[in-house]
């Protein structure tokens, strides 16, 4: 008996043994590092991560968001350039017609700003992530309108305090500086008028909706830059007068409301001016956009979704709202809003690098996962533009590309010819880039797309048709029961049947 037991003791040892090395097994897969190599491109980290801090990971997604941007240059581009399928191009473009085509400053103006912006809240992380000198060379390299010249003031004004403040170099700040003062004053030129009034060839592409959030908006940061309070009073003046409170739109490159009022509590805080107006305005703002009150609401994957806007670009909404409130987060009002905004931002930072009902890292170049097919003619390398399927395989990989993201079901079709889902953008591209900084700075643990092995997860069969399925087992079940407990006056009928 004895050695009965203790051999039934060996048995139940092993068992919870076994058991435990296969309830582990999991746990030891999740730590793989399941992120593709980076490339052997210069500035881009080659350290493995491994959940340290500062995060290599998230450092090189910094850096492949640089390089993206390096990506889309045109014209002649500087020795330096590290992207080795780009060449000089649209030298001459415009010219026989007496034209320039360089018609797209909207929307780039508004990337240089937020960018920066991003860069004077959270620069420590580019420091962190080595790449402080490639975020210079960056922002750098860069008809009356009264909506683009205020864009662009306001992206002069915010380089110039980037250049000022963490490049120390006073002379090109002051030189970005001036350019804004006169690009703010050529804004203010009457009667005010939108850009595409004067461009008519940017209708179809990036036409602005308004110019008085523009004006808002460049005065704001000619204040930042210059502590001039005449700027403030203007941007007071243009807010209250053109009815800007209590605007519920998505801050993007054509709307600048939801910038404005944070942008406005932030500077009457720091200049220890009565912040409280503008801090309820950016909070009715904020709280709209995590309680889902402003109109949107979120997939059931988590992607922040407004109809209309995120229609066309669905991850544009989602980071753009994402950096808003981290940028608020630390002025405001209690603890609790602190925190909500903070959680929030990270859901949304999570959901775009994998987080997702798919496991996509919407970001080109990182995971087995990413897009494959990112809707681009440089990285694609074809030249038949009948047919954007050749050649069917992209030809370069555009590392640290943002693409359009998933539709309302949380699907994604890794399609170029679908642009809306997989084209690129240097806006799309702006708020993720600070987004990582901050997370250089604040995040203790890998990005999510570490941890997720390749490969798309199986449908999942929906809970009305596990029901389904259970109750024609059932019924299978009740069958056989019967069949079985009637099996002899079965097999009785059946021989008197055959009689």
């Amino acid at each position: 008996m004895n050695f009965r037991a203790r051999d039934h003791k060996r048995g139940i040892l092993l068992t919870s043994l076994i058991t435990t090395l296969l309830l582990l097994t999991p746990l030891t897969q999740a730590q793989n590092n399941y992120a593709l190599p980076p490339p052997n491109i210069p500035g881009i980290p080659q350290e493995p991560s491994n959940n340290s801090y500062p995060n290599p990971e998230y450092a090189r997604l910094i850096a492949y968001s640089l390089y993206f941007y390096e990506a889309e240059r045109s014209g002649k581009l500087p020795t330096d350039n590290r992207v080795s399928w780009r060449h000089d191009s649209a030298l001459n473009d415009g010219q026989e017609v007496g034209l320039d085509l360089s018609k797209f400053t909207f929307p780039l103006s508004w990337t240089i700003t937020v960018i920066s912006w991003g860069a004077l809240e959270w620069s420590k992380g580019y420091e962190l992530a080595n790449q402080t000198q490639y975020l210079r060379d960056m922002v750098n390299s860069s008809a009356h309108g009264t909506d683009v010249s205020g864009e662009t003031a306001a992206a002069m004004a915010a380089s110039s305090l980037l250049f000022r403040n963490q490049f120390n170099d006073t002379g090109y700040a002051n030189t970005l500086l001036t350019y804004a003062k006169n690009l703010y004053s050529f804004a203010e030129t009457t009667p005010f008028t939108l850009y595409q009034n004067s461009v008519p060839q940017v209708k179809s592409a990036y036409s602005s909706s308004s110019y008085f959030d523009e004006l808002v908006w460049g005065a704001l940061w000619l204040y930042r830059a210059t502590n001039d309070t005449s700027y403030l009073d203007k941007a007071v003046n243009y807010f209250n007068t053109n009815s800007l409170s209590g605007l519920k739109k998505i801050f993007n490159w054509d709307e600048k409301s939801g910038g404005c009022y944070v942008l406005f509590a932030q500077l009457f805080q720091q200049s220890g001016q009565d912040s409280s107006k503008w801090k309820s305005e950016a909070e009715r703002y904020l709280d709209g956009i995590v309680n889902q009150s402003d109109g949107c609401t979120f997939t059931n994957g988590g992607l922040y979704w407004c109809d209309g806007d995120s229609d066309q670009a669905s991850l544009n909404p989602s980071l753009d709202t994402a950096f808003l409130c981290l940028i608020y987060a630390p002025i405001a009002t209690s603890s609790a809003k602190t925190q909500t905004y903070v959680n929030f931002a990270l859901s949304q930072i999570d959901y775009v690098l994998g987080k997702n009902p798919i496991n996509t890292p919407y970001v080109v170049g990182v995971h087995p996962n990413s897009p494959q097919n990112p809707h681009h003619a440089g990285a694609h390398g074809g030249n038949d533009v009948s047919n954007l399927n050749n050649p069917p395989q992209t030809q370069h990989v555009l590392y640290g590309a943002i693409v359009g993201g998933p539709n309302k079901k949380d699907k994604f079709s890794d399609s170029r010819t679908d642009f809306i889902q997989t084209e690129v953008a240097l806006d799309y591209n702006a708020p993720f880039q600070s987004l990582m900084a901050y997370q250089m700075i604040n995040s203790r643990s890998d990005p999510y797309y570490v941890n997720v092995p390749p490969g798309k997860p199986q449908p999942k069969i929906s809970v009305g048709a596990i029901v389904a399925i259970v109750i024609i087992c059932v019924i299978l079940l009740i069958i056989a029961i019967l069949l079985f407990l009637k099996r002899k006056k079965i097999a009785e009928w059946w021989k008197n049947r055959r009689q």
